[in-house]
């Protein structure tokens, strides 16, 4: 199989290498697919450029991305044989394991290879893995949503996109924060009410988009930044979904504000989603598939021999949808 490899943390052009490697032979319990597409997500660069504490590589070779979608073209025993030549979608390809998605080929345990709705295309696939399923647990993770409000903030990157399509399919009110030049396409996502997230009257101009009223559920990008907006305009028992805090990852708590509404702070890595968790996320990406009620854009697909790029693109940031790899090409 054809696969970008490295050895050592470092920068993408440093340390990203294309390797001819041994396919590897399905095991009981497991399947061989061909991957078509790669994703490629911040976590993925952050892995391979080193987080703190870490000085190597936790495998001697890693492939890395932990999301893609193909086809299985082998199973190993104990897998039906009706599986050979299903599309399907990949979720944790490289996590605590060291081949993942950025590859022709992958083998894995054969539940973490997802049946893809045949009216599914195998772009959308590749990003239903970290971004889906994380948007899907910060807005469903707390129960039905029907009826209620949800504040996003950052409902412009790939998660926060999702989730507004989401929150929206689900029956909510959805108040979003982005940058100016995003909120067209935020709102066309869905969002009753989008908003400059720099705006230095942001809680006042939230509050008054839901009439005054408290906001049950916030969906949060920036957790360190937002917590004390969230704070100010969160209801009693409110959950605030966390899924990131890149700018700020060691933040200071307004605890009385969040005491004395009894907010419960949910932290989400999508990654350690126990397996029930897990099966009700896939099933809620699925049905808002199926209702033509969810779009995962893409804003450019790399061939796999340009994984540097495909990298470098997702470390540059201020992107309007998904990195891909292409790795059949």
């Amino acid at each position: 199989m054809r696969a970008i490899t490295y050895s050592k943390l470092g920068t993408a052009k440093d340390v990203l290498n294309l390797q001819n490697l041994n396919d590897v032979e399905p095991q009981s319990g497991e399947v061989r697919v061909a991957l078509t597409f790669s994703g490629v997500n911040p976590s993925d660069v952050k892995s391979r450029r080193g987080r703190p504490g870490l000085e190597r590589p936790v495998f001697e070779t890693i492939i890395p991305h932990s999301d893609g979608a193909g086809v299985i073209e082998a199973v190993g025993g104990g897998v039906d044989n009706a599986r050979i030549g299903q599309r399907v979608w990949i979720w944790n390809g490289q996590w605590q394991r060291a081949h993942g998605t950025a590859a022709s080929h992958i083998t894995l345990p054969a539940d973490m290879a997802v049946p893809l709705p045949d009216a599914v295309s195998l772009e959308t696939g590749a990003i239903l893995g970290i971004p889906g399923l994380t948007a899907a647990q910060a807005v469903f993770g707390g129960g039905d949503i029907t009826g209620q409000t949800v504040l996003i903030q950052g409902g412009a990157g790939t998660v926060g996109l999702l989730a507004v399509q989401l929150a929206k399919w689900g029956g909510a009110k959805v108040i979003t924060t982005c940058s100016p030049r995003d909120m067209k396409q935020v709102k066309a996502a869905g969002a009753d009410s989008v908003f400059d997230y720099s705006a230095a009257d942001l809680a006042t101009k939230i509050l008054a988009a839901n009439d005054g009223a408290l906001i049950p559920t916030v969906v949060e990008v920036e957790f360190g930044l937002n917590v004390a907006l969230d704070a100010e305009v969160i209801a009693p028992n409110g959950r605030l979904a966390a899924y990131g805090s890149a700018k700020s990852m060691e933040p200071m708590l307004p605890f009385l504000p969040l005491l004395f509404k009894a907010v419960t702070i949910d932290i989400i890595l999508i990654y350690l989603l126990p397996k029930p968790e897990r099966d009700a996320m896939i099933a809620k990406l699925h049905c808002a598939l199926d209702a033509d009620a969810l779009s995962c854009p893409v804003e450019r697909i790399y061939p796999l021999e340009d994984c540097v790029a495909a990298h470098e693109a997702v470390e540059a940031g201020g992107r309007s949808g998904a990195i891909l790899v292409k790795c059949d090409g």
